[in-house]
């Protein structure tokens, strides 16, 4: 199968491109990466009247460095960060998260606006920006505003976006010398998308311990009082995890079941401790 018919521009700047957004009746798409995209336009899950590929505008690839925080603009790469030529914006953080995004040939061109523009429960950055306090940067003709990761996906393949508006670039705050960031994700083979994501942040200098449930089919579930839910001794309170995913709409008890161990040792790689349940069949 092949994609429907539709028009195509490249606008060479950001002004280009919200035009273009505004002006535009009918739907219209917006590429970067392509890389979930693509396959969409090849199934006709999506025939847009109008793709407008933004991949060549200068501003989204920028990264700027503000007093607290790192902005990445919206076509900068999954490699980017990979390969380093994004900063961190703590130990390892970002980096580490992108060299396990699919594979390789996707890495290169799937690009961070795109994955949450693309809103999948299951994608990376979704549950690691959640993690890390993220917010996301729209434009449109009318001005531009913030969203908090929790706030712009609304719920699977679902965002806050409107008619007109383009995701222009993500604000990752800074995080202290101390701040560990635990990442876990449940897939059945390497580069398919996750069935379970656990994230965690703890950065005890900034007061810090946020855990972050992903791959609900929802939008993450961000725990912002993780200490209520890990001791550094006694490891996950797994009935309370449990509890918490129920109420969040995952009713499966066995999902709710890997969900909770991809939550349990994200937050001990982040309380940087073995897991109860690793030191006992030790």
């Amino acid at each position: 199968m092949k994609a429907s018919r539709f028009d195509l521009v490249r606008p060479r700047d950001l002004s280009e491109a919200l035009a273009a957004l505004g002006e535009t009746a009918g739907l219209v798409k917006v590429l970067a990466g392509g890389q979930s995209l693509g396959p969409m336009l090849n199934l006709r899950l999506v025939e847009p009247d109008l793709l407008v590929d933004i991949a060549g505008i200068p501003e989204l690839r920028r990264i700027d460095r503000e007093a607290d925080a790192l902005v990445f603009g919206a076509c900068v790469t999954h490699a980017d960060f990979e390969d380093g030529r994004a900063p961190d914006v703590g130990r390892d953080m970002l980096a580490r998260v992108a060299s396990g995004i699919a594979y390789r040939a996707v890495r290169n061109r799937g690009t961070i606006g795109g994955s949450l523009a693309h809103a999948d429960p299951a994608a990376d950055w979704v549950s690691t920006l959640s993690a890390l306090g993220a917010e996301i940067e729209i434009a449109s003709r009318s001005g531009r505003r913030r969203l908090g990761v929790g706030t712009f996906v609304t719920g699977a393949l679902a965002t806050a976006l409107q008619p007109g508006e383009l995701l222009v670039a993500v604000r990752v705050p800074l995080v202290s010398g101390a701040a560990r960031l635990g990442y876990v994700k449940h897939a059945r083979k390497i580069g398919e998308f996750a069935h379970a994501i656990g994230a965690a942040l703890v950065d005890p200098e900034r007061g810090i311990a946020r855990a972050v449930a992903g791959a609900i089919d929802a939008p993450p579930l961000v725990i912002e009082d993780a200490l209520a839910l890990f001791d550094r001794s006694t490891g996950l309170d797994r009935k309370e995890a449990d509890r918490r995913l129920a109420a969040a709409g995952v009713e499966d008890a066995v999902d709710r079941h890997i969900h909770v161990e991809a939550l349990g040792r994200a937050l001990a790689q982040a309380f940087d401790v073995t897991p109860p349940t690793l030191r006992s069949a030790a």
